[in-house]
């Protein structure tokens, strides 16, 4: 390797693991010391590092605390997305783990390890690093890991050795993967292959993403076959009414309609309750329940944009959300990685973009405008007429208000889009 080179993983993971574990401590080491380094670290931990220093984690000792009782690890697993998808898990990961020496670990968006499986040995060994069912390992808890560093990229990461920020953790190898609610892309949480670092290898990280990748399609899987159900139960509901009517699950996703476009999703208030209810893009609308989802009679009377006030709020790491508020009530919907972007980019360019514009944006490449106009056509059934096109932008008499981290360097810390990085760049 050549001086100021990056570290190339699958060439570390070729050394002898004494060697290689020394060269990330001198890495490391140069790094919080403020020194340039004889080799770069690879990005993602290099941001990550970075991340850590702002947020205060301490590199010298791990001061976790907090540890979940049974009981409040049982109820998280029973309130868990993943728990459908656990089986797919154990049959991918936990054979091939346990003769490999390594474990299976899952956690929630939170960071929290809910389930662990794998070869004993490291299991104990787990143990004595905190890595336990009940334990929290987010990242600006605990410092660069394969549970809490891709919960804040949004992306499959592996960490080797001292790559880890937190140094009593340099025995220890992961690589894990972000696993995504297929209908919204909301993070459920991530899967993490884990073990001593003289057993990981570099092709592992391809492996748990394709794991990862194969729970998403049984969740895809599972939705659909939902749907297929509430829809054979509103059918015969819809067929008796006049006016339009729509049934939707719990979560929006549209099973049938009458008198009305079929849409996929309608944004939901938090609260549904059974009677007269405003519900986002469609107006006044009386709700009754149904078995594993609502019905939705919409009022036909046209509802009042004009001094609506909308608020955009991306101070928080995954927490990303559109509250609206004006005349006939208000609403809050949790924003998508992509869609917290292109709402952001907006409302900093209040005079609108076009296609091509908000592709150079997001991508670097304004060829890129079907993506943009697909992705533009879902914001647009939950925001409805408060978003204009030719150029895309806010209604002009929206009152519009972004929440931005205290810590500009803290924006949207999953985008890649370049004019995100541009916004997050220190000026000066």
């Amino acid at each position: 390797m050549n001086k100021d080179s990056t570290i190339d993983l699958a060439r570390l993971t070729a050394m002898d693991t004494a060697f290689a574990s020394r060269l990330l401590k001198g890495v490391r080491e140069a790094m919080l010391a403020g020194q340039r380094p004889p080799l770069m670290p690879r990005p993602e931990i290099g941001e990550s590092w970075r991340r850590m220093l702002r947020v205060g984690v301490d590199p010298d000792r791990d001061i976790r605390s907090g540890l979940l009782g049974a009981d409040e690890v049982e109820e998280r697993r029973r309130s868990s997305p993943l728990l459908s998808v656990l089986p797919v898990l154990r049959e991918a990961l936990v054979t091939v783990a346990e003769a490999a020496q390594h474990i299976m670990v899952v956690s929630d968006a939170d960071g929290r390890l809910l389930w662990r499986e794998g070869h004993p040995g490291v299991l104990r060994k787990g143990d004595r690093l905190g890595f336990e069912v009940g334990a929290l390992w987010a990242e600006d808890v605990v410092g660069t890991n394969g549970v809490g560093t891709p919960l804040v990229t949004g992306r499959p990461v592996q960490v080797f050795a001292a790559e880890h920020f937190v140094q009593s953790h340099d025995p220890w190898t992961c690589a894990g993967a972000p696993v995504r609610d297929p209908r919204d892309g909301r993070l459920l949480g991530v899967v993490d292959v884990s073990g001593p670092l003289e057993t990981m290898h570099p092709a592992t990280l391809s492996w748990v993403r394709s794991v990862a990748q194969l729970a998403e399609a049984r969740l895809r899987e599972q939705h659909v076959g939902a749907l297929e159900r509430l829809r054979a139960v509103a059918a015969p509901a819809l067929a008796r009414m006049g006016g339009r009517a729509l049934a939707v699950d719990r979560n929006g996703w549209t099973a049938a309609v009458t008198g009305m476009p079929l849409t996929d999703r309608v944004a939901l208030p938090k609260s549904l309750t059974e009677g007269p209810c405003w519900v986002p893009s469609l107006g006044r609308c009386e709700v009754a329940p149904l078995p594993g989802g609502w019905l939705l009679l919409v009022d036909a009377a046209p509802q009042p944009l004009a001094g609506t006030r909308i608020r955009l709020d991306v101070s928080r790491p995954r927490r990303w959300t559109v509250e609206v508020s004006g005349a006939a009530g208000s609403w809050t919907h949790q924003l998508s990685p992509r869609h917290a972007e292109l709402l952001y980019l907006l409302a900093c360019r209040r005079g609108g973009r076009s296609a091509a514009g908000l592709a150079e944006d997001l991508f670097g490449d304004p060829a890129r405008t079907v993506t943009v106009r697909a992705e533009m056509s879902r914001v647009r059934r939950y925001l409805g007429g408060l978003l204009s096109h030719r150029p895309y932008r806010f209604l002009e008499d929206a009152e519009v208000e972004v929440v931005l981290p205290d810590d500009p360097r803290e924006l949207l810390p999953h985008s890649a889009a370049p004019a995100v990085v541009r916004a997050r760049t220190p000026r000066g």
